[in-house]
């Protein structure tokens, strides 16, 4: 098998899952994908530009298997699964396979389906499924760090997004064995794990499963409930040389029980992805978002009072639906007051099926892209003012691999998720090592071993 995935960092946890299922199957993973019997791409729908890229693919998928290997299965898999079901397998025969994300078990079978000369399709969206039982299969390489999936699903219900009808609602998975799986991955020699999930401050396990049965459960349930914070301090407490980052957080969740956590904890990376996507009261509002600029301003406030070094990174959209000029200025004095460390910025795109797709997509190309290059301006100038402040100082990294641009370098990240490039000396991938930072861009610190 041969799998690409595409999008969040739950798609590629995910792919790590469907390896491990159908390595039980007898599949190996290639990389040689003109090697593969079955291919399949992981995919997103959260952007048009992504929907694009995975459609490419498919063609090129297609022309191997007319060419060089006419029996390859070609296979979606994730969000656009669900998405373009009908599409991919009947209208341009683009695959043989669709499986959305909560139906991978059920991948054995789809295959002797599409052996036996039928198009198998599973898009089917549970409230209970979490894969808690299953050992993913490691794909990025690295021995050092890992994705844990911790929730699934989303009913936040943001009028721009799509995932809540291509990934389901909200569930979280038991934590035993959340915490049996970091366990076994420091065993293992990783030194960092990335609690996953689509609104991790949302966790919350009582021995039930979906959020909505909470008020039902019994006192003594409800009591000995484990929330997102309690979750945190149970990894942390696996070991102090395991470091846990989690992401992603939504503002109107994340409670100061978190905030606090981080704190207590040294090996809780003081790092937190914060998605505000506008500074505009009236587009937050548009947008579903839960929060007004205020309420996000003070959670922000909040977190630089208790971790006064905590580096925050945003997502911010540009052009949505009736953004005038003024909204756009308030995105950008946001961001002055804030001062975001990194930022993941776009122009708005509509997806079908969201109650913003019945909205007016009234900003025009031109004003989108003018309005974002105005915004990864500022974020540029506010990540190196960030990065600069670091000269001199000398900072704990975790060494994650070689540098692409010299294999005499290793580079690796701190706490605050930067990234460092340095020479090797006589470390090794995997360890802990003292950083001096002497220079920087606005994406990479440089230094070396101390």
């Amino acid at each position: 098998m041969y799998i690409e995935s595409y999008g969040c960092q739950m798609n590629f946890s995910d792919s790590e899952i469907v390896t491990s299922i159908l390595s039980k199957e007898g599949f190996d993973a290639t990389k040689d994908i003109t090697q593969a019997d079955l291919v399949f791409v992981n995919t997103c729908s959260i952007r048009e530009k992504a929907e694009l890229t995975v459609r490419k693919r498919l063609e090129f998928y297609n022309s191997i298997k007319r060419n060089k290997n006419p029996k390859m299965l070609v296979g979606v898999l994730g969000c656009m699964a669900e998405r373009l079901k009908e599409k991919f397998l009947e209208e341009e025969k683009l695959v043989d396979i669709v499986v959305g994300p909560d139906s991978y078990r059920d991948l054995p079978n789809l295959i002797t389906e599409v052996e036996d000369g039928r198009k198998a399709v599973n898009v089917f969206l549970s409230l209970e499924e979490t894969y808690a039982d299953i050992s993913p299969i490691r794909l990025r390489g690295n021995g050092v760090s890992a994705f844990v999936s911790i929730t699934r699903g989303c009913d936040n219900m943001c009028s721009f997004c799509v995932v809540p009808f291509t990934r389901g609602r909200e569930r979280s998975r038991d934590p035993e064995s959340i915490i049996e799986e970091c366990r076994e991955l420091f065993k293992n020699g990783y030194k960092e794990v990335t609690l996953l999930g689509q609104n991790v401050d949302s966790y919350l396990w009582y021995g039930g499963g979906a959020k909505k049965d909470f008020k039902k459960a019994s006192k003594d349930a409800r009591e000995n409930s484990v929330r997102f914070a309690d979750l945190l301090e149970k990894v942390a407490k696996i070991n102090p040389l395991l470091r846990v980052r989690f992401s992603t957080s939504n503002p109107q969740d994340m409670s100061i029980d978190v905030i606090d956590m981080i704190s207590k904890y040294n090996n809780i990376c003081k790092y937190i992805h914060l998605p505000v996507q506008s500074g505009s009261d009236k587009i937050l509002k548009l947008m579903k978002r839960g929060y007004n600029r205020s309420e996000y301003i003070k959670l922000i406030d909040d977190i630089k009072k208790r971790i006064p070094d905590c580096a925050i990174s945003m997502d911010m959209i540009s052009g949505f639906c009736s953004e005038s000029e003024n909204d756009h200025l308030e995105t950008l004095s946001l961001m002055d007051y804030v001062k975001y460390d990194f930022g993941y910025m776009f122009k708005y795109s509509e997806r079908p099926n969201t109650s913003a797709a019945r909205m007016k997509d009234d900003v025009s190309d031109t004003t989108k892209q003018r309005r974002l290059s105005e915004i990864i301006a500022k974020q540029q100038s506010h990540s190196f003012l960030h990065m600069n402040d670091k000269i001199g100082q000398t900072l704990e990294v975790l060494i994650e691999g070689v540098s692409k641009k010299s294999d005499q370098h290793f580079f690796g990240r701190t706490t605050y998720n930067s990234t460092v490039v340095f020479e090797k000396k006589e470390k090794k991938i995997g360890d802990y090592v003292m950083v001096k930072i002497e220079n920087c861009t606005s994406a990479t610190l440089q230094g070396k071993i101390i």
